[in-house]
């Protein structure tokens, strides 16, 4: 096995990590602070959001110059500490790799719009407007409005699959991909141990552009139905491990949104342009096609159980699944998986066991080992988030009140995971002596890592537990998985199987007490039970390790 099929990964959002300066901003410095604590969660990768100089309007998935560290930041020794003291620890850092687009700051995109004819003219998407002036399409963006703007100088429309400073660049000139390539190569000579690659199912744009089906009251159809994962994009993605990850001591995991399990096997593996691949089947059930926050669809456990089972499956032979439950663009998992009156820990903790027992590598992201939950700003003005302004004004412009678009806002906004980390019960919870760039989480003076250090059955403890039985039993790495109690409701259950070492997972959904029925359990020892396990039952909310004598 490779290394990081044998470890557990870390997202780190730097902005919101820990500020060293007083800015308001999280640095690298405080990253560096802090990877004891990482290390004490048996962390061996640690990926970190983009850090790349850009004006941040997407928090710095704009990037203006991928070769320089923006200032608030730090600087480039910074980051070369940062792999140096991480190194140490034997713990690799990895690079969040924005490459469907740029900033419309960036150098390139800067030359590329002065006329048609200079060295960079085709380094983005542009098209002639259509007959009347307006867009070349009815596309529209995944942060709302239409996926076109208008530049003047070259009197033609850009495309931008996210916010109108977020140029797509051309893929199909290959002048681009290999200047992105070496990109990545440098860093790699840095020191990267890898990269996650953000948005890559939209590289590939189709031969010819039309207008789709309106799918809402606006008359357009979202850019991700028009474009994501268009045929011909494993060639360029094929391209992309060969001149960056191959013979390398690398790995790299893609954000693919739209890739289906069944395709994985062209993704992922040996064969495949990836080492693991981010799919959104188990986090997106409210969603069946387009991710549009004002009409999500009612989902069951049954739809979570077999979203994981797929993924499974599709990786048993072929490839590596990176397991999460959260990340920098989704809701907190336990807002998202779980009603309001559940008890929070409980649930923090089922979330837990399952991503630290699966068969994969996990992805923990920061917060999630505090327990971390949603929260609720009254106002749209008091988000940053640029898709929760979007997803709110297509909420009004589908009918619905300002107050059911706020609800909407509260249910999916990115923001829920990126408010600053919750160190200790201080003023901002230890993050920044300065005014932190988001609010602090109104739960820090008791969902922070200082008071949950202290309390054994805390949601922390229970993580550094699952981490320790994780590292002892060497079944969580390499074992087979075998789902149980498929039909149950309530529970999911799985067995991990290696020869003669055997680990069952049983953890509860619901609110409910539910007894089950498991013939080998009177030979098993408990390992991690979040309350007294009695065989044969399940307490609300309870999870539950085994292990077979």
């Amino acid at each position: 096995m490779k290394w990081w099929q044998k470890t557990a990964a870390f997202e780190l959002y730097p902005k919101s990590f820990l500020d060293t300066t007083g800015s308001g901003t999280g640095d690298l410095k405080g990253i560096i602070r802090k990877l004891d604590y990482l290390a004490s969660l048996g962390i061996g990768i640690v990926w970190i959001t983009p850090v790349f100089r850009s004006p941040m309007v997407d928090n710095g998935y704009d990037v203006a110059d991928y070769y320089s560290i923006d200032p608030s930041y730090g600087t480039m020794e910074d980051m070369d500490e940062l792999f140096a003291e991480a190194k140490k620890r034997n713990i690799r850092i990895v690079l969040d790799l924005v490459y469907n687009h740029t900033s419309e700051q960036n150098a390139w995109f800067i030359e590329s719009r002065r006329d048609r004819t200079n060295p960079k003219a085709d380094w983005y998407i542009w098209r002639d407007a259509k007959e009347d002036g307006s867009a070349p399409t009815n596309w529209r963006g995944i942060f709302g409005g239409s996926a076109w703007t208008w530049c003047e100088e070259r009197k033609q429309y850009y495309l931008h699959t996210f916010a109108e400073q977020q140029p797509d660049l051309n893929w199909a000139n290959p002048e681009v991909r290999q200047e992105l390539y070496r990109i990545a190569n440098f860093w790699i000579d840095k020191g990267a141990g890898g990269f996650r690659v953000d948005a890559i199912s939209y590289v590939r744009k189709p031969d010819v552009f039309k207008d789709g089906e309106p799918d809402g009251e606006d008359g357009m159809v979202s850019v991700h139905d028009m474009t994501a994962n268009t045929p011909g994009i494993l060639e360029y993605l094929y391209e992309f491990r060969q001149n960056v990850s191959e013979g390398k001591d690398i790995f790299t995991v893609s954000e693919a949104n739209g890739v289906k399990a069944n395709e994985l096997k062209y993704w992922v593996g040996e064969h495949g342009a990836f080492d693991m691949l981010f799919e959104f089947s188990h986090v997106n059930l409210e969603f069946k096609g387009v991710e549009t926050w004002c009409k999500p669809d009612p989902w069951k456990l049954a739809d979570l159980k077999k979203a994981l089972r797929d993924s499974q499956e599709a990786t048993k032979d072929n490839g590596w699944y990176p397991i999460f439950f959260e990340n920098h663009d989704k809701p907190r998992s336990i807002s998202h998986y779980f009603p309001e009156d559940a008890d929070k820990n409980a649930a923090a903790k089922v979330i837990g066991t399952v991503l630290y027992t699966l068969r994969g590598t996990p992805f923990l992201y920061q917060g999630q080992e505090l327990g971390y939950d949603n929260f609720k700003w009254d106002s749209i003005d008091c988000y940053n988030d640029i898709s929760s302004y979007g997803q709110y004004e297509f909420a009004l412009q589908e009918g619905l009140s300002e107050e059911e678009a706020m609800a909407c806002v509260h249910r999916f906004s990115r923001d829920n995971s990126r408010t600053p980390m919750q160190w200790d019960d201080s003023p901002n919870a230890g993050f920044t002596s300065g005014t932190p760039w988001l609010p602090v989480h109104e739960g820090y003076r008791t969902e922070n890592a200082e008071a949950e250090e202290k309390d054994p059955s805390s949601v922390l403890n229970w993580y550094r537990a699952l981490a320790s039985l994780r590292a002892e039993e060497t079944v969580l790495t390499d074992g087979s998985f075998t789902e149980l109690f498929e039909d149950d409701p309530y529970l999911y259950a799985f067995r991990r199987k290696n020869g003669d070492a055997e680990l069952i997972t049983i953890v509860n959904f619901s609110g409910n007490t539910v007894k089950y029925g498991l013939a080998e359990e009177s030979d098993c020892d408990v390992l991690l039970s979040s309350f007294p396990h009695e065989t044969g039952v399940m307490k609300p909310y309870e999870s539950c390790v085994i292990k077979k004598r």
